[in-house]
């Protein structure tokens, strides 16, 4: 079919490790065309936003007569962003990876620029137009689309940007921008003129029906009274259609002996989805294993925050936690090394313990997803603050992020792991007395041995790693 305007719904967005897989023949007559990655629209916006234009120009476009490539995203409040080329304009020098891969990896040789006398000129202009013919020709050749050429590509969503596959080859990468999340893709719009055959789509979350489950006494989580008083309490960051990566979590590091006995508290923090169907399944989810805080608002990951906060208030006032954590759905926690390192450590006031980070500034490129603006954060480093995957504080440290936001004195701020770093440099420059304890075994990319937090595991990661240690008794990897 020919793709002028072709959408496929995808009800429950993507995720990381999602993939799209389109095969077709770009035409003859311009063999131009676009893959769009169409939000859905979020309250109080007019329009959907869309999280990837993807377009590809065979014929060039007004910056150039090569072939090109263009991304971008447009939101009603940030209109279109700045436009990512590839190749570039200028000569690709470019070192910012996405999740390790080169952001361009179509090259192409521009001439240098300098000055010839008149009689130089005629001779150079032959010589210039002759060798920017050759260059024009090698990079066609070198350009992944070609009009009347098929091309199987693959989107592939990553933790960091989205990547495209064609033929065998990394071709682009593109860092995800603020508030434009995978989860939030409603569907895919391909136009143009391309002769598209199929698209295929492969690790998309659905809708679960809890009733597939087959031990669901089993996972649910153990009944806690109000207000009790327990030794940690682990707040887990969700969004509502990532329910295979919260069965993962539930049939593995749940089942830790101090989480089924009732010392460690487990509970998953989740937005609304924008799909009525998917809500209605977290409800149900929520009701069968009762581990699950539903949170009044349409997730997105600017309120990351937001759900950090919440993990504090609960628990120090649901619960009366001594230390409290917060890690994400897709990171594999050793319950049993936590609980040993915080007894180990024995600081029961002002504990602030994870992977510290005490050299970092803010992001200032406008390409980036965790861009900061002078306005949002002035000051060229960050304080003292602790990867996000995984993080302890103690009970007071909670407890006064829990009255500052009720007083509204908490300064917002939208990377949720270092607001808590702000948050706590605050208090201490209120006299509080913080003790940064830094854990370099807890892995914020992947796996390695002896961790206490392996983050960015998909399922099948967090089973394995679960069996290893049932095995070995020991945190060995599975790659």
């Amino acid at each position: 079919m020919e793709a002028r305007h072709n959408s496929i719904s995808l009800p429950c967005g993507m995720v990381s490790g999602s993939s799209l897989t389109m095969i077709g023949t770009p035409g003859r007559l311009y063999g131009s065309f676009k893959i769009e990655l169409i939000g859905s629209t979020l309250p109080g916006e007019p329009d959907p936003p869309v999280v990837l234009h993807y377009n590809v120009r065979l014929l060039g476009d007004k910056a150039t007569e090569e072939p090109v490539i263009v991304q971008n995203t447009w939101s009603p409040t940030a209109e279109w962003g700045p436009e990512v080329r590839c190749p570039t304009v200028k000569e690709y020098t470019n070192t910012e990876r996405v999740d390790g891969f080169e952001m361009c990896k179509v090259n192409a040789t521009r001439q240098e620029k300098r000055l010839f006398s008149d009689d130089e000129k005629n001779v150079y202009n032959i010589t210039q137009r002759s060798l920017r013919m050759k260059k024009n020709e090698e990079l066609k050749n070198a350009f992944p689309f070609k009009q009347g050429f098929l091309a199987i590509s693959i989107l592939r969503i990553g933790a960091e940007g989205m990547h495209m596959v064609v033929d065998g080859k990394h071709i682009t990468s593109f860092s995800y921008r603020s508030n434009l999340e995978p989860w939030l893709i409603s569907n895919v719009r391909i136009s143009g003129d391309i002769n598209l055959f199929t698209v295929i789509g492969s690790g998309l979350p659905t809708s679960e029906e809890i009733g597939s489950i087959t031990d669901p006494k089993m996972l649910k989580a153990p009944h806690i009274a109000s207000h009790t008083s327990v030794d940690l309490f682990i707040g887990v960051v969700s969004t509502a259609n990532n329910f295979k990566r919260r069965m993962a979590v539930r049939r593995t590091w749940m089942q830790y002996e101090g989480v089924r006995s009732g010392r460690v508290v487990v509970r998953f923090f989740v937005g609304l989805h924008k799909n009525e169907v998917v809500n209605d399944e977290l409800w149900n989810e929520a009701e069968t294993y009762e581990d699950i805080q539903i949170l009044p608002f349409v997730d997105y990951y600017g309120l990351i925050t937001w759900k950090t906060i919440a993990i504090c208030i609960y628990g120090t006032d649901a619960l009366s936690a001594r230390y409290v954590m917060k890690t994400d759905d897709d990171a594999f926690v050793r319950v049993d090394s936590i609980l040993s390192a915080i007894k180990k450590i024995n600081i029961t006031n002002g504990l602030f313990y994870g992977r510290i980070n005490t050299d970092s500034g803010p992001h200032r490129n406008i390409e980036s997803k965790w861009y900061i603006t002078t306005e949002e954060w002035k000051e060229e480093k960050y304080p003292p603050w602790a990867h996000g995957p995984g993080y302890v504080v103690s009970h007071d440290i909670a407890k006064a992020v829990h009255e500052q936001y009720k007083s509204g004195s908490l300064k917002m701020f939208k990377l949720e792991d270092v607001a808590m770093g702000i948050w706590i440099n605050d208090m201490k420059i209120g006299g509080v007395e913080v003790k940064y304890v830094s854990e370099d075994n807890v892995i914020i990319e992947g796996c390695k041995e002896n961790y206490v937090v392996a983050h960015y595991q998909e399922p099948r990661d967090m089973h394995c790693l679960w069996e290893k240690l049932l095995e070995t008794q020991r945190p060995l990897c599975c790659k």
